[in-house]
């Protein structure tokens, strides 16, 4: 077969299996939209430490490099690109209707105007097209530098796209705890983080202890969520 199969590359692998199962959730009508929130939130953790896990392996040769830098990008544009946006597709469909908290149920909402349809779809496909160009210019500027620099990058241009698994599953939080339907709050959220992502914004690259402070953010947001669709609603 093609392709590498070890440890190197698992995380990567998970990621790229969780946001199409999150993709499937939200445009089969399997379960409610919002499902696809945990597993954007778990495609943030496998990216979190795959490149940290790849870089363990000594050895390894430039053809393995290569092949774990292009399904990074690849990876990221389905979990942190696509997957946000068909999650926003769904939610024009879909939402939550609260009556006393805790008691709420999942709803179809009734049709919008084909207009409002129309420019939220188009939100929703501009938002994939910016992470995919945020990506891609990411791979050529980074590939620029590593043959002038072998440090670490310290700076990021534009907004990394993996801050998608903090925003959206925070706006989920506000929509719970508002008692009110976000949905086009999410839309404008999907158009600016679009355009911080290929905007020149100077994001300087989190610490290990930042990363970590993102990471217990995101697992508090995950057990909030778990709590409030699982628990609660069989209450």
């Amino acid at each position: 077969m093609i392709g590498f199969y070890d440890y190197t590359v698992i995380l990567t692998y998970l990621s790229m299996v969780s946001a199409t199962t999150g993709i499937m959730l939200c445009l089969n009508d399997i379960g409610h939209p919002y499902l696809g929130m945990f597993f954007l939130m778990f495609c943030g953790l496998c990216d979190a430490f795959d490149g940290k896990v790849a870089r363990t392996k000594k050895g390894r040769t430039d053809q393995m490099k290569k092949f774990g830098i292009q399904i990074d990008s690849l990876s990221d544009l389905v979990a942190f690109g696509v997957l946000p946006a068909c999650i926003g597709i769904a939610m024009l469909r879909s939402s939550i209707e609260f009556s006393i908290f805790p008691d709420f149920k999942f709803l179809h909402l009734a049709d919008k105007p084909i207009v409002t349809k129309l420019i939220l779809t188009a939100i929703a496909i501009l938002y994939a097209l910016a992470a995919m160009i945020r990506l891609a210019y990411f791979n050529v500027t980074e590939e620029e530098r590593q043959e002038t620099d072998k440090n670490t990058r310290k700076v990021f241009t534009g907004l990394p796209v993996t801050s998608a698994a903090i925003v959206f599953p925070t706006i989920l939080l506000i929509h719970i705890f508002s008692k009110a339907d976000l949905t086009l709050l999410y839309f404008v959220f999907l158009a600016v983080v679009g355009f911080l992502f290929i905007s020149r914004i100077q994001v300087k690259k989190p610490t290990m202890r930042g990363l970590m402070i993102l990471i217990a953010i995101g697992a508090v947001e995950a057990a909030i969520l778990a709590f409030v669709f699982i628990v609660m609603r069989r209450q």
